[in-house]
Parts: C-alpha cells; structure tokens; sequence
C-alpha cells in the first residue's frame, strides 16, 4: 500500500523565514556608484588611461571629439548588453574571441551608419572608427563587469564608462579647437547637419592659429593638464575628508570623557 503523506515533503515556517532572508539579504545594483566610477572615480580616459591613441589623434576640435565619443558609447553600451545576454552560454575557452566579435559588430555598424549619414566626419576621423574594436575600454568593460552581472547594470556600465570618456573628449577637443583657432564648435553640421551651420563660436577675433595645439604635441599637454586638475581636486576632497573625520573623532572623545 503507497503512503504518500510519508514522501511529502513539508516546508516548516522557519525554513521558510530563512529563505526569505536570504532573498532579501541579496546585495542591490548601486546605480549611483556606478555613475560616479564611469564618469570620475573610474574615468576610462584620467584613471585607466585606454583609447589614449585615438583621444589624442582626432580630439583637435569639438566635432571630432563628439563625434568619436557618440561612437565610442554605443558600441560600449551594445556591446555590454550583448555581452550580459550571453554570459552564461560561453565557455571560458572562447570568451575573449566572442567579446571581440561581438564589439567588432557594433562597430562595423557605427562604420556602415556613419558612412551613410556622416561621410565627410567619418573621411575626418578615418581609421579610427575600425580602431574601436581595439579600445581596451571597451573589452576591459565587457570582461571585467557585463560578463559578471545582468542585462540592466551592464547597460547603465556601458553608458556611463561612454559618458566619461565623451566628456573626457570633448573637454580636450575644446580646449584644443580654442587654444589652436580661437573658435568653439567649428563645422558642427559634419554631424548635426544644416541646423548646425551657425553654431560657430568666435572666442577671439583676428586671432593667430596655434598650431602647436592642433598638433599631437597640445594633445599630450592638455590631456596632461586634464589628469592633473583631476588629482589636484581628489587630493583636496580627500584632505577634506580627512581632516573632518579627524574633527569627529575629537568629538566624540570629549563626549565620553564628559559622559
């Protein structure tokens, strides 16, 4: 005779109490610290250091800089996505080579899009469109970060490591453009069209080019002034700290030796 209540298995209220916990107890995206590592903390370009070739070779005015940095953030962005969809169906032996297909990919679209709507941006930047696959950025983030966690933390990964290095690039493609021509935003229609014909700043009239600055060499120099005013800053805000966590700690002295 079966006796089915023996093999009935019944879940008491404190297994169930300590399932919940544990659900519960799992760890939430920090939204806000991946926002501030992408953008300062992290920064691909002041911290890491990566897609230094093409920064420093086509950052010579805003547009080129926008430009790259527009590209640049959607293949981080895609390939992030791409590369959390499918990071439980790849094996360790070929992980690497289907990141860099994956990336090489978004490229070639970035590359096909840009030809079609952007010709003449696209002759400008030239080789260092393709030369994306090879952003170390780029794998780094889809190694180190997409391929550890979900859909959504990767995206919003990608984005803003893509902001950070767009700022990055367009604070070097400004000052560059307004120390070597005396202008802001020059043939800004390359990427915005005719609505952008007259959106040419003139800083300085009359103004003799600097060529050095347009030059490689003013590449080197302001990403250099960049790096430096970025640990300039951290090293005060850190001293700041400090120097308030110090102040706390005296207080809370005098409060137990009053106590």
């Amino acid at each position: 005779m079966s006796t089915s209540a023996e093999n009935t298995v019944i879940e008491s209220p404190e297994d169930s109490a300590i399932t919940t916990t544990q659900t519960d107890n799992k760890p939430a995206t920090d939204y806000a610290e991946i926002l501030y590592n992408g953008i300062w903390k992290n920064n691909p370009a002041l911290v890491q250091l990566l897609g230094l070739c093409p920064l420093l070779a086509v950052t010579s005015t805003v547009v080129n800089a926008i430009g790259l940095g527009l590209a640049t953030l959607i293949v981080l962005v895609g390939a992030n996505a791409a590369v959390s969809l499918i990071r439980n169906h790849v094996t360790e032996a070929v992980r690497l080579p289907a990141f860099v297909m994956i990336i090489a990919s978004f490229v070639t679209s970035i590359e096909l899009i840009m030809q079609a709507y952007t010709y003449e941006l696209y002759q400008i930047l030239g080789i260092f469109i393709p030369l994306i696959v090879t952003n170390c950025a780029i794998l780094g983030r889809a190694d180190a970060y997409a391929a550890r966690n979900p859909l959504l933390p990767s995206i919003v990964d990608g984005f803003m490591m893509g902001m950070g290095f767009m700022i990055v690039l367009i604070l070097l493609g400004a000052m560059r453009e307004l120390v070597g021509q005396g202008t802001l935003f020059t043939d800004m229609s390359l990427l915005f069209g005719d609505m952008a014909s007259n959106w040419k700043i003139t800083v300085f009239s009359d103004y003799p080019d600097v060529l050095f600055a347009i030059l490689p060499p003013g590449a080197f120099i302001g990403l250099g002034f960049l790096i430096a005013t970025k640990n300039y800053w951290d090293q005060k805000e850190k001293a700041r700290l400090d120097k308030l966590k110090a102040n706390q700690e005296k207080v809370s002295r005098r409060v137990r030796v009053t106590g």
